[in-house]
Protein backbone atom coordinates (compact mmCIF):
# COMPACT_ATOMS: atom_id res chain seq x y z
CA UNK A 1 0.00 0.00 0.00
CA UNK A 2 1.27 3.44 -0.78
CA UNK A 3 2.41 6.05 1.79
CA UNK A 4 -0.33 8.37 2.95
CA UNK A 5 0.47 11.96 1.50
CA UNK A 6 -1.82 13.62 4.57
CA UNK A 7 -3.27 12.76 7.79
CA UNK A 8 -6.53 12.58 6.24
CA UNK A 9 -5.12 9.87 3.87
CA UNK A 10 -3.97 7.93 6.87
CA UNK A 11 -6.94 8.59 8.87
CA UNK A 12 -9.11 7.02 5.98
CA UNK A 13 -6.75 4.08 5.33
CA UNK A 14 -7.99 3.27 8.90
CA UNK A 15 -10.23 0.72 10.02
CA UNK A 16 -13.78 2.55 10.11
CA UNK A 17 -14.16 2.28 13.88
CA UNK A 18 -10.40 3.41 14.43
CA UNK A 19 -10.90 6.06 12.48
CA UNK A 20 -13.31 8.62 14.82
CA UNK A 21 -10.18 7.73 17.63
CA UNK A 22 -7.68 9.05 14.67
CA UNK A 23 -9.59 12.13 14.46
CA UNK A 24 -10.28 13.11 17.93
CA UNK A 25 -6.29 12.70 19.02
CA UNK A 26 -5.90 15.07 15.51
CA UNK A 27 -8.34 17.59 17.11
CA UNK A 28 -6.45 17.27 20.66
CA UNK A 29 -3.14 17.71 19.19
CA UNK A 30 -4.33 20.29 17.25
CA UNK A 31 -5.88 22.38 19.87
CA UNK A 32 -3.24 21.91 22.32
CA UNK A 33 -0.62 23.14 19.22
CA UNK A 34 -2.39 25.19 17.23
CA UNK A 35 0.07 26.68 15.71
CA UNK A 36 1.84 23.31 14.48
CA UNK A 37 2.21 21.91 10.91
CA UNK A 38 0.66 18.58 10.20
CA UNK A 39 2.61 16.51 7.99
CA UNK A 40 3.02 12.79 7.27
CA UNK A 41 6.47 11.37 8.47
CA UNK A 42 7.58 8.19 8.63
CA UNK A 43 4.57 7.13 7.43
CA UNK A 44 2.30 8.35 10.46
CA UNK A 45 0.78 11.45 10.82
CA UNK A 46 2.92 13.80 12.45
CA UNK A 47 2.91 17.83 14.13
CA UNK A 48 6.19 20.18 14.10
CA UNK A 49 6.75 23.02 15.24
CA UNK A 50 8.99 24.81 12.89
CA UNK A 51 11.35 22.36 12.16
CA UNK A 52 11.07 20.03 15.12
CA UNK A 53 8.37 17.56 15.44
CA UNK A 54 6.58 17.53 18.53
CA UNK A 55 4.69 14.31 18.31
CA UNK A 56 3.60 11.36 16.00
CA UNK A 57 0.62 9.14 16.04
CA UNK A 58 -0.52 5.75 14.26
CA UNK A 59 -2.71 3.14 14.72
CA UNK A 60 -2.20 -0.28 15.44
CA UNK A 61 -4.42 -3.36 15.73
CA UNK A 62 -4.40 -3.31 19.62
CA UNK A 63 -3.09 0.46 20.45
CA UNK A 64 -2.53 4.42 18.96
CA UNK A 65 0.85 4.55 19.93
CA UNK A 66 2.35 8.33 20.70
CA UNK A 67 5.88 9.30 19.96
CA UNK A 68 8.19 10.53 20.88
CA UNK A 69 9.03 9.23 24.43
CA UNK A 70 8.14 11.36 26.96
CA UNK A 71 10.88 12.60 29.08
CA UNK A 72 9.38 15.39 31.27
CA UNK A 73 10.09 14.68 34.92
CA UNK A 74 6.46 15.73 36.22
CA UNK A 75 4.22 13.63 33.02
CA UNK A 76 6.37 10.21 34.04
CA UNK A 77 4.13 8.89 36.67
CA UNK A 78 0.89 9.66 34.69
CA UNK A 79 2.33 8.00 31.28
CA UNK A 80 3.84 5.11 32.81
CA UNK A 81 0.67 2.87 32.61
CA UNK A 82 0.79 3.20 28.77
CA UNK A 83 4.92 2.65 28.53
CA UNK A 84 5.73 0.87 25.48
CA UNK A 85 8.82 -0.12 23.87
CA UNK A 86 11.73 2.43 23.44
CA UNK A 87 9.48 4.78 25.53
CA UNK A 88 6.69 5.31 23.09
CA UNK A 89 2.96 5.24 25.08
CA UNK A 90 0.59 2.69 23.63
CA UNK A 91 -2.74 3.88 24.47
CA UNK A 92 -5.20 0.46 24.22
CA UNK A 93 -8.07 0.65 21.98
CA UNK A 94 -10.13 -0.78 24.45
CA UNK A 95 -10.24 1.81 26.32
CA UNK A 96 -10.84 5.66 26.40
CA UNK A 97 -8.00 8.05 25.65
CA UNK A 98 -6.51 10.08 27.75
CA UNK A 99 -6.59 13.31 25.38
CA UNK A 100 -5.91 15.24 28.59
CA UNK A 101 -2.91 13.57 29.12
CA UNK A 102 -2.26 13.85 25.53
CA UNK A 103 -2.81 17.52 25.78
CA UNK A 104 -0.24 17.86 28.69
CA UNK A 105 2.12 15.82 26.47
CA UNK A 106 1.97 18.13 23.96
CA UNK A 107 2.21 21.16 25.79
CA UNK A 108 5.52 19.84 27.33
CA UNK A 109 6.52 18.73 23.91
CA UNK A 110 5.65 22.42 23.21
CA UNK A 111 7.97 23.94 25.93
CA UNK A 112 10.63 21.50 25.03
CA UNK A 113 10.45 22.46 21.47
CA UNK A 114 10.74 26.09 22.44
CA UNK A 115 13.83 25.64 24.86
CA UNK A 116 16.08 24.06 22.26
CA UNK A 117 15.38 27.32 19.67
CA UNK A 118 16.77 29.74 22.08
CA UNK A 119 19.93 26.99 22.33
Amino acid sequence: MPAPATIDEYIAAAPAEVQPVLQAIRATIRQAAPLAQERISYRMPAFFQGKKALVYFGAFKQHVGLYPPVRQPSLLAQVARYAGPKGNLQFPLSEPMPHALISQIVRARLQEVAATAVK
